[in-house]
Order: C-alpha cells, then sequence, then structure tokens
C-alpha cells in the first residue's frame, strides 16, 4: 500500500469521525427533550442513551488512537528505504493494539461529548424543577446564574455564537470556530493560549478543555426563532 492511499484512508477515518460527533450531538439534544417534557420513561430512556454515548465515545477514541498511531508510524518511514514499507503494517496493528488496552471507562466518561450529554441533561432537569436545583450535589456555579446572564455573544467575534462550548476550566464561554482557531494560531506560534475573556486568569486554554453547551446553544436557537416569529 502507498503513502498516498495511507492518507486517504486516514482522511476517511476523521470524516468518520465527524458523522460521529454529529450523531452524538443528536442523542444529547433528544435526551434533552425528554428531561425537559419529563417523561415517566425518561430515566431509562437517558440511560440507554448514555450507553450509547459512551460506545460512540469508544469508538471515536479508537479512530484517535489508530490515526496517530498510523501518523506516528509514517513519520518514521523513509522513502529512500522502500523496504521500511513492509513492517508498517505489522508495526501499526502491534502499537494500535497495545494503546487501545490502556482505553479505560474513566476515559470514556471524560470524554468531551459524554461530559457534555451529562451536563445537558443535569441542567436540563434544573431547568425545570428549581427547587430540586437547590438540593442538587456538586452544582457548578455557572448553572446558578440565570439563563438571561449567561452572554450569547463570543468574547472573541463579539457577536452571536453558533456552537458554543463551555471551558471546563474557567466556565466561560466561546463560538467552537473562534476558540480553536486562536488556539491554532497561538500553538503555531508556540504560545499559550490565554482566555479572552477579560480579567480571566486562565493562561492556557487547551481545545481538551472545551465542551459543547447545548443548553446555551438551545437558549440561541430558540431566540432566533421567537424574533422570526415576531
Amino acid at each position: 500500500m502507498s503513502l498516498s492511499s495511507v492518507h486517504g484512508a486516514v482522511s476517511s477515518l476523521k470524516s468518520c469521525q465527524a458523522d460521529i460527533g454529529t450523531g452524538m450531538d443528536i442523542v444529547t439534544d433528544v435526551a434533552m427533550d425528554l428531561a425537559e417534557a419529563q417523561d415517566k420513561d425518561m430515566t431509562s430512556a437517558i440511560k440507554e442513551m448514555e450507553t450509547m454515548m459512551l460506545e460512540c465515545a469508544r469508538l471515536d477514541s479508537e479512530i484517535n488512537y489508530f490515526i496517530d498511531t498510523v501518523q506516528q508510524v509514517i513519520s518514521q518511514a523513509t522513502p529512500q528505504q522502500p523496504e521500511t514499507m513492509f513492517s508498517l503494517s505489522a508495526q501499526v496493528k502491534e502499537e494500535f493494539a497495545e494503546r487501545i488496552t490502556r482505553l479505560s471507562d474513566a476515559d470514556l466518561q471524560n470524554h468531551q461529548k459524554v461530559v457534555a450529554f451529562k451536563e445537558s441533561i443535569k441542567n436540563s432537569l434544573i431547568q425545570d424543577n428549581q427547587e430540586s436545583a437547590q438540593n442538587t450535589e456538586e452544582l457548578d456555579e455557572d448553572i446558578t446564574v440565570t439563563q438571561s446572564q449567561i452572554k450569547l455573544t463570543c468574547p472573541l467575534t463579539q457577536v452571536e455564537m453558533v456552537n458554543p462550548v463551555k471551558n471546563k476550566k474557567c466556565n466561560h464561554r466561546y463560538d467552537e470556530k473562534a476558540i480553536i482557531s486562536l488556539i491554532k494560531t497561538r500553538h503555531n506560534q508556540k504560545k499559550k493560549c490565554c482566555c479572552p475573556v477579560v480579567g480571566c486568569g486562565n493562561t492556557n486554554v487547551k481545545e481538551s478543555d472545551l465542551i459543547p453547551d447545548h443548553m446555551l446553544k438551545r437558549k440561541i436557537q430558540n431566540q432566533k426563532k421567537q424574533g422570526k416569529q415576531t
């Protein structure tokens, strides 16, 4: 197999990952609908959806591991020594299998979209039951802030966010495209990315710190619908 075909296969896997991510977002939206509707079968249905999210997280993580392993092995191969190409497949299989054994349940629970799923469900239940919200343990401080107090505009673009993400370290929100672009720019400059919110002390924003904020996205979408209706 040529290196060009390998790159093509990796590109296909990345497209598959994007589809998995979209599917996980859809599952989260459906689970939020159930939580807000207070359906009697809500608990069992959401539990099944959480299991589905964990399965998707495993698949996404395995694809990440595989792509990373392939890229590392290929970087070690030299076109000037064609004989090294014959051992690449076996090397990828060996290193990938070794990495998979280290994938734990805790890793899956900490997957960005699984974290976002759980937080979205918790927020939906809190929003619909303010009394129980007061007794909920380990309540994120930003959840106690009323929805009207959460800014809908991105601190980077100064326009309304499209796909809001929350920084799990400092709880600030940004538009996904804008913050990831800033992180990559700083990385290329060999610099750390500081949180763009004025006064924030978070001086090292990483892509792994960002989780989708489905509740805020819904609020933005609902406001747009209301605006069109009026």
